[in-house]
């Protein structure tokens, strides 16, 4: 299984970026994906889920009306729109697909987000 993580970079606050994810090496169909993420010095945290056929999505709170997750099961790909990012949004993002069957799950090696002036 290989998971790339891209899109991630430096932003200023108020600022959007759109970080994506691609995976293979797994019925990318099947698995629920999730973004997740760890600020320097934190515990990595679960940012937002989507389902496998993409009818279903949750969010951590702090990122609710700002963060969308989305998915194109086409292209075996996981997509984190962010607006309106502030420091706080700073972090190593990770994606995770997880098998809802069986829970065996991987990560990706991340993509740093920086917000700053």
């Amino acid at each position: 299984v290989h998971i790339v993580e891209a899109g991630g970079g430096l932003v200023q606050p108020g600022g959007s970026l759109r970080l994506s994810c691609a995976a293979s090496g797994l019925t990318f169909s099947s698995y629920v994906m999730r973004w997740h993420r760890q600020r320097l010095g934190k515990e990595r945290e679960l940012v937002a889920t989507i389902t496998s056929a993409g009818g279903l999505t949750t969010y951590k709170d702090s990122v609710k009306g700002r963060f969308t997750i989305s998915r194109d099961n086409t292209k075996n790909t996981v997509y984190l729109q962010m607006n309106s990012l502030n420091p706080e949004d700073t972090a190593v993002y990770y994606c995770n697909p997880i098998n809802p069957i069986n829970g065996r799950n991987y990560w990706g090696q991340g993509t740093q987000v920086t917000v700053s002036s």
